[in-house]
């Protein structure tokens, strides 16, 4: 399904530096959510998906400044970050709470998840899809993946999380731009 036309990145977004990101990264991601997107969209607007996501962060990895986020294989995303070399992460106020819910429970391989929820995709320069809703957008270019293995979980616990033993995998990208709404 074709999802709604990307429009460029226009004016009203101002790049910062990462340690200038507002709000702990915790916080942010673990309670408010963020949306991961990736895709192709510099040979076709429309090769794109996002998803809700509450596991991930920010920091330093390899001297570098890093964020990582985890996809189950069983999400429309996965197979999109998969192919990418790039992905963007996008955080917004509190308002918006509705529009990550939809986009969490929808598939975006029958609905368009942007349109139901409201949000109105922009594509930035370096091809990553954030949303003009957004308070701030990471783009990332990926360094490295890696699959959760079971087999190496120290506390039992955390199996309860893959009832389904769908295991994630996790995606480490360089920080490339952060961009925040004026």
């Amino acid at each position: 399904m074709k999802q709604q036309e990307v429009i460029p990145a226009g004016e009203g977004w101002v790049e910062i530096n990462i340690r200038h990101f507002e709000g702990s990264p915790s916080a942010r991601i673990g309670d408010q959510w963020m949306l991961i997107s990736a895709g192709d969209t510099l040979s076709d607007k429309s090769n794109w998906n996002t998803m809700t996501a509450s596991w991930g962060g920010l920091g330093v990895l390899w001297s570098t400044d890093v964020a990582f986020m985890f996809i189950r294989n069983s999400r429309h995303t996965f197979d999109f970050a998969n192919r990418s070399g790039l992905f963007s992460l996008s955080f917004f106020d509190p308002s918006h709470k509705k529009a990550l819910d939809i986009c969490g429970e929808k598939s975006g391989r029958d609905t368009d998840k942007a349109a139901a929820a409201g949000l109105t995709p922009v594509v930035f320069a370096d091809g990553t899809v954030g949303f003009k809703e957004a308070s701030q957008v990471i783009s990332c270019g990926k360094l490295y993946t890696h699959d959760i293995d079971p087999g190496r979980f120290l506390d039992p616990d955390i199996e309860k999380h893959y009832p389904q033993k769908d295991y994630h995998r996790m995606f480490i990208g360089q920080i490339l731009t952060v961009r925040t709404r004026r």
